[in-house]
């Protein structure tokens, strides 16, 4: 564990309020589920929930499939990290801290496609220059019980290849599968 050097008391309810500086930097808001563990030791570590996390080799298996089936770049992300990834060396994406503007995206609750010429693709993950790589992709949020979880991914690196209304709806299945499994 890393000390921070903050220290705050429970309150009479048994509550403890997390820092604000902690919360902006684990991307914690409000309403966001917390896991709780307790260590040998006595210390208690609280860890952002992601239900997706659960479906980690299921996502990746329907990521694997769908790769094989379309010949693109397939990536599977929960609020915070990439999870599954076909298509591409995998040490490349997975694991990696999703980008700004790829939180902004799943924020806005909507399929949305960056295509070749028309407009320009977002960087996937943190310190990632999207420009040179992607000729198109396809962003499309995961949808849990009303809330965004995560988001499906397929991105193209070929350059003159053209995304079509398919890859759209390919993704819009896959994110609403992935959201109805979590449900179940």
């Amino acid at each position: 564990m890393k000390a921070t050097g903050i220290v705050r008391r429970i309150d009479e309810l048994g509550r403890v309020v997390v820092p604000k500086e902690i919360r902006r930097t684990l991307r914690l808001r409000e309403g966001d589920p917390l896991e709780i563990f307790t260590d040998r030791e006595g210390g208690v570590i609280l860890k952002k929930y992601s239900p997706i996390r659960e479906l980690t080799n299921f996502a990746s298996e329907y990521s694997d499939s769908l790769e094989q089936t379309i010949g693109n770049i397939i990536l599977v992300c929960d609020r915070d990290n990439i999870i599954s990834v076909s298509g591409v060396i995998k040490k490349e994406y997975l694991e990696k801290r999703i980008s700004r503007d790829l939180e902004k995206v799943m924020d806005d609750r909507k399929s949305i496609a960056f295509l070749d010429g028309v407009t320009k693709p977002i960087a996937l993950f943190e310190e990632e220059e999207p420009v040179i790589k992607y000729s198109n992709q396809v962003i499309s949020p995961i949808l849990a019980e009303g809330d965004v979880i995560g988001a499906v991914i397929i991105a193209s690196k070929e350059q003159g290849k053209k995304f079509s209304e398919m890859e759209i709806k390919l993704a819009e299945t896959a994110a609403s599968f992935l959201g109805k499994q979590i449900e179940c």
